[in-house]
């Protein structure tokens, strides 16, 4: 009986080591984040998986490269397939995956302002395009759950939605909140506001306790403490940048002022300084200013 025994422990390892070079291909990190929910670390926006009874639903689905990654994450996890996809908003690092998901049967729900801009983008009949689409907000009863998902004007974008999971106590931001130290990108050309990410932010806090996890569209899980520095930061950035911008300076003026320096805060190679400093300064010109 030794040797049978010898190989089956062998083969066992094998298999093990063999899953784990495969998970170490994966570009993916699966965690647990609440009773029923997970959250996937990936290439784009972080992707929240809610799972229970009537199935799997998730938030998010990055880019279309990572559908078949996602997919086995999501059978890993429960099943893969997945019953919704919500799109917290258009950009195609949250929404790549959308025509993927679609073809297999996944309803594909985001704000009406969503829909239009993937339009636009993809075309009518587009795969890319939400089944369902709504104004202000919507709730979805599933797995035990309440999904409530609530849209916030000219935030991140014009098409932001947050949704909290009531159960859980879990909240996802999508793009309103970047948990990476700096500042968000507000997308100024797509209806996105410094002012509409503040208030987004501090209405935000108002549902969170001291206990709600919230998942950022970038960067790691947080609390309320991790957004509340956040919206502390996003105001002092906005005073800043109004007392720069005093006297009608232009913004080329401003930009050479580097009046965001004094925050000493690290910025992407995307996303470098001077480009803050313009959309901020575009955004608290506009009309969306209050």
């Amino acid at each position: 009986m030794k040797f049978p025994l010898a190989l089956s422990a062998f083969l066992l390892l094998s298999t093990q080591s063999a899953m784990a070079d495969d998970h170490a291909k994966s570009p993916l990190t699966v965690k647990p984040v609440g009773e029923q929910l997970h959250v996937i670390y990936g290439q784009g926006g972080n992707i929240a998986v809610s799972h229970g009874k009537d199935g799997l639903y998730i938030i998010d689905d990055q880019f279309a490269r990572l559908s078949k990654d996602i997919k086995k994450a999501l059978g890993d996890i429960k099943t893969n397939k997945a019953e919704f996809v919500v799109s917290t908003h258009h950009h195609g690092d949250h929404t790549g995956g959308n025509e993927n998901f679609a073809k297999e049967g996944s309803h594909i729900i985001a704000h009406h302002n969503v829909h239009q801009r993937l339009e636009k983008e993809h075309g009518k009949n587009s795969k890319f395009l939400p089944v369902i689409s709504f104004g202000d907000d919507m709730t979805l009863h599933f797995n035990n759950e309440q999904a409530n998902m609530k849209h916030y004007p000219h935030a991140h974008t014009d098409g932001d939605a947050v949704i909290f999971f009531t159960k859980a106590n879990v909240i996802h931001t999508g793009d309103i909140y970047f948990n990476l130290g700096g500042l968000p990108f507000v997308d100024v050309d797509s209806g996105g506001s410094v002012d509409g990410i503040i208030n987004a932010v501090t209405d935000i806090l108002i549902h969170a306790d001291d206990n709600t996890k919230i998942i950022p569209g970038h960067g790691k899980v947080t609390d309320k403490k991790g957004l509340t520095q956040y919206l502390a930061l996003m105001k002092k950035a906005k005073g800043i940048m109004v007392k720069a911008m005093a006297g009608d300076k232009s913004q080329a003026d401003v930009v050479a002022m580097k009046p965001l320096d004094v925050l000493n805060l690290t910025y992407s190679n995307w996303l470098p300084q001077e480009r803050t400093t313009k959309l901020f300064y575009r955004s608290l010109k506009s009309k969306h200013h209050h």
